[in-house]
């Protein structure tokens, strides 16, 4: 006869294999916490609505708090047997508080349980996040300050462009995850639903109160079809979708990082305690930091590609296969969590060459597009006056200049429009104090997007 706590209908024990195959203990366990509240709300809405008596749900209570603690602890030995998180704190549960313990299952089923056991655990760890994306934006917008005046070059196609503010460059970074940052705060609507009481899928024949349970527990509101509480899982495709996002966005810093602390850039510097070294070559210095926060990714959005193959032909209601949700949801979240601390702390100790950046813009033309636009505030049809910089462009690799160096008379050779005041004009400080159209790099702007970003983080 089995022993299970689901094993009356059965006359067999279940296969030790199975019980491997079929136990999610070792993945779920870091759900005991939300497990506890989950059931601690449970019993005050069964004492609230006469399901248990008070000294049954008091007890009940207090046996809880003791398992909580005991599994602090690592006092709870976890086992294939007892399958999950809510079989064990049941079982722990009656070890300490006796046979009343198996009141506690009364009026809910294991699938609205999980449902609302990874909402409060996915709530928890957004807010979580949320807060550590806005220490790493503060990290950025730091260095950023320290960097208003400082000139880079700005790539196209991994091509020398335009010169920009290396802080405009990182406020593009602060940017982005802003975005990030509104999506988990977005989809926490999404996750702020609660599902106890709908029971296995139809509902439950006791008179549950389910804005009760609702309450106590903080959630926003309360889910509406049975059948969908159980079997939804889109806030979690929604969370790890967003995630990826994010992770992308860290990844593609990672490369600009990489790059950046290359000996063929020498932009930056990163500190030796965010690098590793070679078991071969002693000079080397490796951004492995950046190279895993970039691999990282993959690994996030391959959750992204599990989680959504998990569900895309589930019918209605809950299927196994939804047990396989928790790996890829922990996974990611453990994942975005370490990469956003690293980096936070990896760019308090990032140190900018200035000068290798400034001098970096003096190769690779630049001003090309000054030199048009100054054509053009002349009079000229911008059609024009890029063909005529182009010209200009060519004639100075082939004489193995920059275009500054040429003289006025050899600029003068491509248009007569051309007059002394255009050095100035297509020189590097001046360039980038003319980008005032909002949101470009000019100095007064980045200036102020500076000041804009310490004030939504209160820095």
């Amino acid at each position: 006869m089995s022993e299970k706590l689901w094993g009356g209908r059965f006359s067999e024990s279940t296969d030790a294999l199975v019980e491997k195959f079929n136990a999610s203990i070792d993945v779920d366990k870091r759900l005991y916490n939300a497990d506890i509240q989950g059931s601690i709300a449970h019993l005050k809405m069964m004492a609230n609505e006469g399901i248990v008596t008070d000294e049954e749900a008091d007890t009940l209570v207090k046996g809880l708090e003791t398992v909580r603690g005991k599994i602090d602890r690592n006092e709870v030995e976890f086992t294939d047997t007892l399958e999950d998180i809510h079989m064990h704190v049941e079982d722990a549960l009656g070890k300490v508080s006796g046979k009343v313990a198996r009141k506690l299952h009364t009026g809910r089923s294991r699938n609205d349980q999980i449902a609302l056991d990874v909402r409060i655990y996915l709530k928890e760890e957004t807010l979580t996040i949320i807060k550590m994306l806005k220490d790493f934006q503060a990290a950025l917008v730091t260095l950023a300050s320290a960097h208003k005046k400082t000139v880079m070059p700005g790539y196209t196609h991994l091509q020398r462009a335009q010169p920009v503010l290396f802080a405009h460059h990182l406020l593009a970074y602060y940017e982005m995850f802003k975005r990030d940052i509104q999506r988990f705060e977005d989809s926490l609507k999404r996750v702020d639903v609660m599902p106890l009481g709908t029971a296995a899928l139809a509902g439950t024949t006791f008179p549950v109160n389910r804005q009760f349970t609702c309450d106590t527990l903080g959630f926003a509101r309360v889910s509406e079809n049975s059948i969908d509480s159980v079997s939804d899982r889109d806030f979690t495709m929604e969370f790890i979708s967003h995630a990826s996002i994010c992770m992308i966005h860290l990844s593609r810093l990672s490369e600009e990082l990489i790059l950046w602390s290359s000996s063929e850039f020498s932009f930056i510097t990163i500190s030796d305690a965010f690098t590793t070294g070679s078991s071969i070559m002693p000079q080397k210095k490796n951004p492995d930091v950046a190279e895993l926060v970039r691999g990282k990714t993959g690994r996030v959005v391959g959750n992204l590609v599990a989680i959504l193959t998990t569900m895309k032909s589930l019918p209605m209601a809950y299927n196994k296969d939804m047990q396989e949700d928790k790996e890829p949801l922990f996974d990611t979240v453990d994942t975005l969590k370490i990469c956003t601390e690293v980096y936070t702390r990896m760019f308090a100790n990032i140190e900018v060459h200035t000068e290798t950046m400034r001098n970096a813009c003096k190769q690779g033309f630049l001003n090309a597009t000054d030199f048009a636009d100054y054509l053009v505030n002349r009079g000229m049809p911008f059609r024009e006056a890029h063909a005529v910089a182009g010209k200009a462009v060519a004639f100075a690799i082939s004489q193995d200049l920059a275009l500054e160096e040429l003289s006025l008379e050899q600029m003068r050779s491509f248009s007569d429009l051309i007059e002394d005041e255009i050095f100035d004009f297509i020189s590097l400080d001046q360039m980038i104090s003319r980008r005032i159209s909002y949101g470009g790099t000019g100095y007064e702007n980045v200036a102020a997007a500076v000041d804009a970003a310490k004030k939504e983080l209160n820095l």
